[in-house]
């Protein structure tokens, strides 16, 4: 598993290191996790069909079958870009106050270092 130190987004200053560096696994691990998923396709340089582009998903009508698709690329994506990580569990919340929000809990492992973790985040 090759995971390097990244700076911390979005960026913190630090007297140690100029900028705040992410320096545990866990932490690194979510923010890897969390970028592949808001990262949309052709965005990231070099990696064309890097990321899931969850922000492509806001405006599509929140049903099942979208969630099935957004969860889905999401697994397809981890496997790829992340294989490390385990998805165990996806699950979709909506804003009743407002259709252009979408708040997703992601349920993961990492084996290899017996972590398991939850990430949520909120795509606007």
């Amino acid at each position: 598993m090759s995971i390097g130190f990244q700076p911390i987004a979005p960026l913190e200053r630090d007297s140690e290191d100029g900028f705040g560096m992410i320096k545990n696994f866990k932490k690194n691990i979510r923010q890897n996790l969390k970028m592949l998923i808001l990262t949309s396709p052709g965005e990231r340089v070099m990696f064309p069909r890097f990321g899931v582009g969850m922000k492509n998903f806001l405006f599509e009508s929140q049903s099942n079958e979208v969630f099935a698709s957004i969860d889905s690329k999401i697994r397809e994506q981890v496997s790829i870009y992340l294989p490390y990580i385990e998805v165990k569990r996806i699950k979709f919340n909506t804003d009743a106050k407002d259709n252009n929000k979408l708040f997703l809990t992601l349920t993961y492992s990492v084996p290899r270092i017996s972590l398991n973790d939850v990430l949520t985040t909120e795509v606007l």
